[in-house]
C-alpha cells in the first residue's frame, strides 16, 4: 500500500503510511480504522484540473473517516490492475491487508470505492474486521450528524434502501420460516424474503412521512412568497466553508467545524442588504463526490429549498488544488436537481463564491482577483474570506444586484389618506423611495417587484398614477 506523500513512514512495515490517530472528530475515537484507496491502474495517468487524483481522493476519505470520530492508524493507496469480483483486490492483496489489520487491531477498514455485498462480505471475512465501502461511511456520518425528525426520516430511507440491495443469506438456520402448522404446511418464505418485506414496509412508511414534510415544505415557501422576501440558498461542496459564510452574514450561531458534513439540516435566516432589500438566506447540506443516489432522493425534500431559490451561491474552496474537482461535482447534483448556471428566462441567477482567500499568498490572491475581473459583469465570481470577512461586502452588493437585474423599477402617486395602500406597498413590494410631495400633498413612491408582483401592483392600484420602468 503506497504511503500518502505529505505523511512520513514511522512503523518498519514497508509501504504503508501512519495516518496521525490524533485526528478524532469530536474529541473522541469509536475505534481504530483502516482506510484504503483503491486505484485502478488505468486510471493513474496524469489528471486534469477538473478531476481529482488518487491522493487528493484518500486525504477525503480519511477526513470522512475522522468525521464519525474514528482513529485513523493508517491510510494509502493500493494499486491494482483490475477489480476482482468476489473481493476487489486480489488475493496477496486481501492477505496483506490481513496482516496489517491483525498488526493495527483495526476494528474498521474503509474502502474508498463501491463494493457489492458478495465484496464485502468476503472482505469481512478475509479480514475479521468491519467493511465499510464508501457509501456506507457517507451513510454512517449522514446518520449521526441528523438532529431534525425530518433529517432523521431521510437518512432512514437512505439506509434502508441501501440495505435492500445488499441482504445476502448469512445464517442457514434462518434459510426459512415454516408454514402452517407442525408439519403440514410446507416452505414458508425465505428469511430474506422476509426482511425485504419488512424494509420496504418501512420504506413506505417514510416515504408517507415524506411526503408530508414535502407538503409543510410547500406551504412555508407560499408563506414566503406573500412576502416580498427573495430566497438565497448556499450551495458547495462539503467543509468549503457555507456555514462558517452564514454565519458571517447573517451573524447567527449554525455550527461551523473542519470537518465534513459538519450541519445536515437546512437553516433559514432573514437578512437585510446594504440598500434596505430583505432577502431569505438558506445554508444547506454540502454536496460530495460520488454522492450516493439514495441520498440525494431522499433530500430531495430539503434540497428543494435550492429549486426554489431566487440566487444560488455555490461557495468554493478556492485554497485546494482540487477545486476545479469540486465545482464539477457540486455542478453534477445541481444537474440531477435541475438546475444549470443560466436558468431558463433568467429567474435565478448563480453566483459563485471564491472563499478561504485568506489561505492564498499575495500572488495566488492577486491572480484570483484578476480572474474574477475578466469574467463577465453577468457571471462575475466573488473572492471572499468567511473567516476574516474579506469581501463580505461585495458579496452582498453583487447579491442585491443580481436580485435587482429580473425586477421593475415602478413609481406611484398615492393618496395621502390611502394607508392601506401604502401598508400594502411594504408588504409586498420593496419600497426604494418615499416622498411627500408639498405641492399636492400626495405620496410619491418608488418601490421594486418582479414581474408578477408587478402585475398585483397595477390591480391594485389600477385608478393610481404610476409608471414602470426596467430596473437595468
Amino acid at each position: 500500500m503506497e504511503p500518502r506523500r505529505r505523511d512520513k513512514p514511522s512503523l518498519s512495515l514497508p509501504n504503508l503510511s501512519p495516518q496521525a490517530g490524533k485526528r478524532k472528530a469530536g474529541g473522541s475515537a469509536s475505534g481504530r480504522a483502516l482506510v484504503i484507496e483503491p486505484v485502478l491502474r488505468r486510471r493513474r495517468a496524469p489528471v486534469a484540473a477538473a478531476q481529482r487524483g488518487p491522493a487528493a481522493r484518500l486525504d477525503e476519505a480519511v477526513g470522512l473517516t475522522t468525521a464519525i470520530g474514528l482513529d485513523v492508524g493508517q491510510s494509502g493507496i493500493v494499486a491494482l490492475k483490475l477489480a476482482h469480483p468476489a473481493t476487489y483486490l486480489g488475493k496477496g492483496k486481501v492477505e496483506e491487508m490481513a496482516g496489517l489489520v491483525k498488526t493495527l487491531a483495526a476494528e474498521i477498514v474503509v474502502m474508498d470505492c463501491a463494493l457489492s455485498a458478495v465484496q464485502q462480505r468476503n472482505l469481512e471475512k478475509a479480514w475479521n474486521a468491519k467493511v465499510l465501502d464508501r457509501t456506507a461511511l457517507i451513510l454512517e456520518i449522514f446518520g449521526a450528524r441528523a438532529r431534525t425528525r425530518e433529517g432523521a426520516l431521510q437518512v432512514e430511507h437512505a439506509h434502508l434502501t441501501y440495505q435492500k440491495g445488499r441482504l445476502v443469506r448469512s445464517w442457514t438456520h434462518l434459510e426459512r420460516q415454516r408454514g402452517g402448522f407442525g408439519f403440514l404446511g410446507g416452505p414458508g418464505e425465505t428469511q430474506l424474503e422476509a426482511d425485504r418485506r419488512l424494509i420496504e414496509e418501512r420504506l413506505a412508511k417514510i416515504e408517507a412521512e415524506l411526503a408530508k414534510v414535502k407538503r409543510t415544505r410547500e406551504l412555508h415557501r407560499l408563506s414566503r412568497r406573500r412576502v416580498p422576501y427573495p430566497t438565497v440558498a448556499l450551495v458547495g461542496y462539503t467543509n468549503a466553508g457555507k456555514s462558517t459564510l452564514f454565519n458571517r452574514i447573517t451573524q447567527a450561531n449554525v455550527l461551523s467545524a473542519d470537518m465534513l458534513f459538519a450541519t445536515l439540516d437546512p437553516t433559514l435566516r432573514a437578512l437585510r442588504l446594504p440598500h434596505g432589500a430583505r432577502i431569505i438566506l438558506s445554508d444547506t447540506v454540502g454536496f460530495i463526490s460520488d454522492l450516493p443516489t439514495m441520498l440525494i432522493a431522499a433530500f430531495r425534500a430539503t434540497l428543494e429549498e435550492v429549486t426554489e431559490a431566487d440566487v444560488i451561491l455555490h461557495v468554493r474552496d478556492v485554497s485546494r488544488e482540487d477545486a476545479e474537482a469540486q465545482r464539477r461535482d457540486v455542478e453534477k447534483v445541481l444537474g440531477q436537481l435541475g438546475i444549470d448556471r443560466h436558468a431558463a428566462g433568467g429567474k435565478r441567477a448563480l453566483i459563485e463564491v471564491w472563499n478561504k482567500i485568506d489561505r492564498l499568498d499575495a500572488d495566488a490572491r492577486l491572480r484570483l482577483k484578476n480572474a474574477a475581473e475578466r469574467q463577465p459583469a453577468a457571471e462575475r465570481s466573488v473572492p471572499v474570506s468567511a473567516l476574516t470577512g474579506e469581501g463580505i461586502d461585495a458579496l452582498e452588493t453583487t447579491i442585491e444586484a443580481r436580485l435587482a437585474a429580473g425586477r421593475v423599477l415602478i413609481e406611484l402617486s398615492l393618496d395621502a389618506a390611502d394607508g392601506a395602500g401604502l401598508s400594502w406597498l411594504y408588504r409586498h413590494t420593496e419600497v426604494m423611495h418615499k416622498a411627500i410631495d408639498e405641492k399636492t400633498g400626495r405620496i410619491a413612491m418608488t418601490v421594486r417587484a418582479d414581474p408578477d408582483k408587478a402585475r398585483a401592483v397595477r390591480e391594485r392600484f389600477a385608478d393610481g398614477e404610476w409608471r414602470t420602468g426596467n430596473n437595468e
